[in-house]
């Protein structure tokens, strides 16, 4: 059996990547800041034909909580194939601009945006270590693209709420870097670009998030000979 853990996975882009990874035969673990939430994606997958499928209670920006979301996967299996880190919240205001953004307001988006993925992907390496071919697909956007960002051309370059832009830009990095540290392992690190998609997040307009899904899963089922280190969308490498 393989094994799977999405964060921010009772709706949206997570829920569509758990419904899209049981297909493919994993089980999955729906990591859910808020409990009730989380049961109901289950019941709704359930309801669906999908057995092999668990909410657990699971706030990145806890400590306390990512901790306990490891025991309670490791009272079901010693091992996790692959970790999908999905959970995220965008900059509460679009108009945001650096000269002027609160210090609180940064560290709000980067606690779950950044430091939520450095907090869970550490705290699940030891199970993840388990896999014979661990995956870690961490959820990006274009927006922080650097490249992009600079680009006068680009379709969306006035849209740069700062929080958001930057706590993407710094998870990017972490890709790189953690992927470099397990470039003599069997890992594939690697952050998605999922592309606009029709969610809260973004008004719902965009393609829809079972689009959105299809290339985290591709990335979660990545061959022995996949790449590593990269970020990406469906339409091949972004600009980092």
């Amino acid at each position: 059996m393989m094994y799977a853990l999405i964060t921010g996975a009772n709706k949206g882009i997570g829920y569509e990547t758990a419904q899209q990874l049981l297909q493919a035969g994993y089980f999955v673990f729906l990591g859910c800041r808020d409990a009730a939430s989380g049961q109901q994606a289950q019941h709704r997958l359930q309801a669906a034909g999908y057995d092999q499928v668990e909410a657990i209670s699971l706030d990145v920006t806890s400590d306390e909580s990512v901790q306990q979301a490891v025991a309670a996967v490791r009272q079901r299996t010693p091992h996790v194939d692959a970790l999908v880190n999905n959970a995220g919240i965008p900059s509460h205001d679009l108009t945001q601009v650096p000269s002027a953004t609160a210090l609180a307001d940064f560290r709000t988006v980067f606690e779950t945006n950044y430091f939520g993925v450095v907090r869970t992907t550490q705290a699940f390496l030891p199970l993840l270590r388990l896999a014979p071919q661990p995956r870690i697909v961490n959820v990006s956007s274009s927006l922080g693209s650097l490249t992009l960002q600079a680009d006068p051309t680009w379709e969306y370059y006035d849209v740069k709420p700062v929080t958001y832009c930057t706590s993407k830009a710094m998870l990017n990095a972490w890709t790189i870097l953690l992927a470099h540290e397990l470039r003599e392992t069997p890992f594939k690190v690697n952050a998605v670009n999922p592309g606009q998609t029709a969610t809260e997040f973004t008004g719902h307009t965009g393609h829809s998030p079972a689009h959105a899904a299809q290339v985290i899963v591709d990335y979660v089922q990545l061959p022995p000979t996949g790449p590593t280190g990269q970020f990406v969308s469906e339409d091949g490498p972004t600009p980092w």
